[in-house]
């Protein structure tokens, strides 16, 4: 066979072209923007954490490897004109492998069921490349191969289904990129890029409610605006104590320095946080907000209310007025619930506020319709959480 036939290499390279053009601008970007977090996790995760993901070197290296395997495959094959794009299979298919791993995949390293899928696919695809490469010794030299060709058309719809391959393989999974890129942003003290990770989005899960709890911790907003993101976990998962939730990227023991000692064994984090409290008497209020959030979270207002002037002065209403959001929202429900309050807080605006919301809630005698309206004017208030969220 004559596989250097001028006429033949010379109608396809606008083919050849344009499949490279494709499978490098699409590789390029599922590598360097939408997989750059998971993939900088499992370098993390499979070296132990001895070395780190270059962001700008590693997706070149990654991409130029898969365009090389690429020209391995051509000069092996030598598939052309209709059939040229089914020489990125073995591209794509290693492509879609390195980003295919779970949301569990750091509590070990396997291959799942790549050990037999892997080859299996490869089995598959080397008759139908035979096939093609029959085929193709029967198509007219001639043949038009130009930008609105058949054969250019058939090769795109090959890399187009291809790309769909890959995608519907790699870890979309949205809650698990929002936690890697918060993760990857406290490593770098980024706290407020942490939260702006998945920010707007209404999904999430108990690890990355504990990563934006530790975020919002070290910018002394937690009792502020915890309550503004979603809460799908109890007050066990806020910290990594328990073994309810757990990071990828950034090591535990950074937030256990955040309070200054690391627990002895596995404990509920209310219990690791009360030690911490009687080891010292003065204990500092970042100690103080995740206890009275924790307590927030799994709806407890009376220990709320008693454990506040612990490290909160509340002797008057203007001392009360200071406090963060979410605690006067607290406090301002538990006021109205209780018929003799240990605490009592009155804030002209905020009763007003909470009286329109009952007064809303009492428009609506469905509850899934009062549910929608009151989220629209009240979603991100401890109230609406109080009300209307539950904990998994």
């Amino acid at each position: 066979m004559n596989y250097n036939h001028p006429a033949k290499n010379s109608s396809t390279i606008g083919i050849r072209l344009m499949c490279a053009i494709v499978f490098l601008v699409f590789t390029s970007a599922w590598v360097a923007c939408f997989q750059a977090d998971m993939l900088a996790a499992a370098q993390h995760v499979f070296s132990n954490g001895l070395t780190s993901y270059n962001r700008v070197l590693a997706p070149v290296v990654i991409v130029g490897s898969l365009q090389l395997l690429q020209l391995v495959v051509y000069s092996l094959v030598h598939l052309r004109k209709r059939s040229h794009a089914l020489t990125y299979f073995p591209s794509m298919l290693v492509l879609g492998m390195l980003t295919d791993l779970s949301g569990d995949f750091d509590t070990g390293m396997a291959l799942g069921d790549w050990w037999w899928a892997f080859p299996l696919a490869i089995v598959v695809w080397i008759p139908v490349a035979w096939l093609a490469y029959s085929l193709q010794e029967a198509e007219p030299d001639r043949e038009p191969c130009g930008l609105f060709s058949l054969a250019m058309l058939c090769n795109m719809v090959v890399m187009l289904l291809m790309i769909l391959f890959v995608v519907l393989l790699g870890n979309t999974n949205a809650v698990f990129h929002y936690r890697l890129k918060a993760e990857a942003c406290l490593l770098e003290h980024d706290y407020e890029g942490a939260l702006k990770a998945g920010e707007k989005s209404l999904e999430s899960d108990a690890n990355l409610q504990m990563v934006r709890m530790y975020a919002l911790a070290r910018q002394s907003q937690l009792g502020e605006r915890l309550f503004c993101y979603p809460i799908v976990a109890g007050s066990n998962a806020m910290l990594p104590t328990a073994g309810e939730s757990r990071t990828t990227l950034l090591p535990a023991d950074s937030i256990y320095r955040y309070f200054g000692a690391r627990p002895a064994n596995a404990m509920p984090p209310a219990r690791y946080l009360k030690a911490i409290a009687r080891r010292d008497s003065t204990a500092s209020r970042k100690v103080g907000d995740y206890e009275l959030c924790g307590l927030l979270i799994d709806k407890q207002l009376d220990q709320f209310v008693r454990l506040l002037p612990a490290y909160y002065p509340v002797s008057d209403e203007q001392q009360m007025d200071r406090l963060p959001r979410h605690y006067r929202e607290a406090l301002v429900l538990y006021t109205h619930q209780r018929k003799n309050p240990l605490l009592v807080y009155h804030n002209a605006v905020m009763d007003e506020d909470f009286a329109n919301l009952q007064e809303l809630e009492r428009k609506y005698a469905d509850r899934m319709e009062r549910m929608g309206k009151v989220e629209e004017q009240y979603r991100g208030t401890y109230w609406y959480y109080y009300e209307y969220c539950r904990c998994h």
